[in-house]
């Protein structure tokens, strides 16, 4: 079985960390991965865009000029969705672009990403992360230390931790989820993974627990 470094705050190597792709996911579907990340970056959208009508446009209702004898095609008001400043033909308007997938499905989705993690050796694992006061400038040694320094990075704790949060915030291309709220879109957005050996605990219980229960209604 594969073995992960377990890896303290100064680098060094403290241990080892046996897990591999399968423990979280079975095989790894990249349709399924592409429709959750979609549906999230959809659900992400806020969809207030607008454009104007010909109705709704700002210009006099008059008739340009004349009907016939200028040598010019007939024309009417300036508010036309063929010239310059008149409305749009098909204007745009709000709408909602959310739509949900099964959670099962998206539950999934999550644990392949995970997997996808550990297949392509994009996970490093700590065995502690935790901090007396925000410090932007201790994460940032931390991450130099540990070579996650140069790429986006997601840290993933096991539960709120509002000291690591604060002190990753303003570091460029870093972000910081708990481990119960990771999901496909996280995961893949980010280069390498810094996880906590808490926080791969849990998740590897979990999801063996959910692939317990999965076989136990197939059977």
């Amino acid at each position: 079985m594969p073995k992960l470094t377990v890896h303290d705050r100064k680098g060094n190597k403290v241990g080892t960390y046996a897990v591999e792709p399968t423990d979280f996911a079975a095989s790894i579907n990249k349709q399924l991965l592409h429709d959750a990340v979609v549906m999230y970056q959809a659900n992400a959208r806020q969809g207030t865009h607008k454009t104007k009508t010909r109705a709704e446009v700002a210009a006099a209702g008059k008739k340009m000029y004349r009907q016939k004898g200028t040598g010019n095609a007939r024309a009417g008001h300036k508010r036309s969705g063929i010239r310059r400043g008149g409305g749009h033909i098909h204007a745009i308007r709000p709408r909602d672009y959310s739509y949900s997938m099964p959670r099962k499905a998206l539950r999934l989705a999550t644990r392949m990403a995970l997997a996808s993690k550990v297949q392509d050796d994009e996970l490093v694992v700590i065995d502690e992360l935790a901090f007396d006061a925000p410090k932007t400038k201790d994460m940032a040694h931390l991450l130099k230390v540990l070579g996650v320094d140069d790429s986006s990075l997601l840290i993933t704790t096991e539960g709120v931790d509002t000291n690591v949060y604060k002190s990753a915030r303003n570091i460029q291309r870093v972000d910081v989820s708990r481990a119960s709220d990771l999901n496909a879109l996280l995961l893949l957005s980010a280069r390498r993974v810094l996880i906590t050996k808490a926080a791969l605990d849990a998740l590897k219980s979990s999801a063996q627990a959910t692939g317990a229960k999965t076989a136990a209604a197939e059977g």
